[in-house]
């Protein structure tokens, strides 16, 4: 019982209701206009020729490109769908959404006639009904009289009649709301461009998170390496100039953190500090030797060569790298080439494994980032053992497709 009573008492449905009546209220008024309503005018003339009218008039309107925007947003306040996405608010783009559009103003009144008319008779009948016991004539009921001797059983129809025409709106509200599902729905031209958004939002979510992985993962580990190192020691020249590097490596953290937070807030205008590249590198390498590890670097790179995103993507791929050795095996020294040879840059990254001929730098998510960036750039990454050094080797295109 609750199920069948539940949408006759729904908010959804009073709202797709007053969204069904709108259609039968711009009928209503065009009827008025033309053809009118005049005495001696046949019925299926008076229906025909306002059929036509309607159809003209919604059919000019949809052309309007803001119209579907319009029906889009009414379509989702009153019809109430369970995802507002499934109603598009766009406007009309090609002929398509225009025919769609107009198809759906069309079936819009006349289903909204449909159901108003049915609202009024109901209404009618159940107040007839209801007041049959005290009439002094019979009960007549489009041109029917009813037998006088059930006046008294009358008035319990009346709810059965309200009952019934409750869940032909209820019907017909969800009817409405398909219909818009199906001619107000984005197009596929909208959902592919939609898909497309979703999938460079989540590139985009996806490249911060390994920026903060990339620029706060290194700044701790140099940070925890500098420390630590700075309480063996105790000498205070070597803390003076640990001091230095931890302030100076928080530094460009807090300028990479900025940096992703104005990116994540969407904001305009604000000023921005640029993306580290390539050039950044020897501030890197000072870092990490600052750290304990000996590094040393080769970078044979004509200036202003690489692409932005390539130089930026070589600079951290670097980063993680380095500070994953440094991590993991802290003290041992790094080499890093990078040149640029048959129209590919190539990088290579060497750390000697210890005395089992192991390296705990040859997993984790950090690897697992470089290898991401590499396919991204059209490349390819590979990191393993090679006799007693652990290798990391990057192989990118200057240009994608290359």
């Amino acid at each position: 019982m609750p199920r069948i009573l539940a949408p006759l008492f729904a908010a959804a449905t009073y709202a797709r209701w007053l969204h069904l009546l709108i259609g039968m209220v711009f009928a209503g008024v065009v009827l008025m206009v033309y053809p009118g309503v005049e005495e001696g005018v046949g019925m299926l003339r008076l229906v025909t020729s306002a059929t036509v009218c309607d159809s003209l008039l919604l059919a000019l309107a949809a052309l309007v490109p803001a119209m579907r925007r319009a029906e889009g947003v009414q379509a989702r306040l009153l019809l109430m769908p369970a995802r507002e996405e499934d109603i598009g608010v766009e406007r009309s783009r090609t002929w398509a959404d225009r025919r769609r559009t107009a198809a759906w103003l069309i079936a819009r009144v006349a289903l909204g006639m449909a159901v108003g008319l049915l609202s009024v008779n109901v209404m009618t009948v159940s107040v007839l009904l209801a007041g049959a016991p005290g009439r002094e004539q019979p009960l007549v009921l489009y041109g029917h009289a009813l037998p006088t001797g059930g006046d008294l059983w009358y008035p319990l129809f009346a709810p059965l009649v309200l009952f019934a025409a409750g869940w032909l709106v209820v019907l017909a509200g969800r009817l409405q709301l398909a219909m818009a599902v199906r001619l107000l729905g984005p197009s596929p031209a909208e959902r592919l461009a939609e898909a497309e958004l979703r999938a460079e939002r989540l590139l985009e979510r996806n490249r911060l998170a390994r920026e903060l992985h990339d620029s706060i993962g290194h700044a701790l580990t140099v940070t925890v390496l500098q420390a630590g190192a700075a309480r063996e020691v105790g000498d205070p020249a070597f803390v003076a100039k640990a001091l230095e590097v931890i302030e100076e490596t928080g530094r460009r953290a807090m300028d990479d953190l900025e940096r992703t937070l104005v990116l994540l807030r969407e904001t305009q205008g604000g000023a921005v500090t640029e993306q580290p590249g390539i050039e950044q590198l020897p501030q890197l390498f000072d870092a990490a030797r600052a750290a304990g590890s000996p590094v040393e670097a080769w970078i044979d790179v004509p200036q202003g060569l690489l692409p932005g995103v390539l130089s930026r993507e070589t600079y951290r791929i670097v980063q993680e790298a380095v500070t994953n050795l440094l991590r993991h095996a802290p003290g041992e020294p790094i080499t890093v080439r990078i040149a640029v040879r048959d129209g590919r840059l190539e990088l290579r990254c060497v750390n000697a494994t210890d005395g089992g001929g192991r390296s705990r730098a040859s997993g984790g998510k950090g690897l697992r980032g470089i290898r991401e960036r590499a396919t991204l750039l059209g490349g390819e990454a590979t990191a393993a053992r090679q006799d007693d050094e652990w290798v990391l080797a990057v192989r990118l295109p200057l240009r994608l497709g290359a």
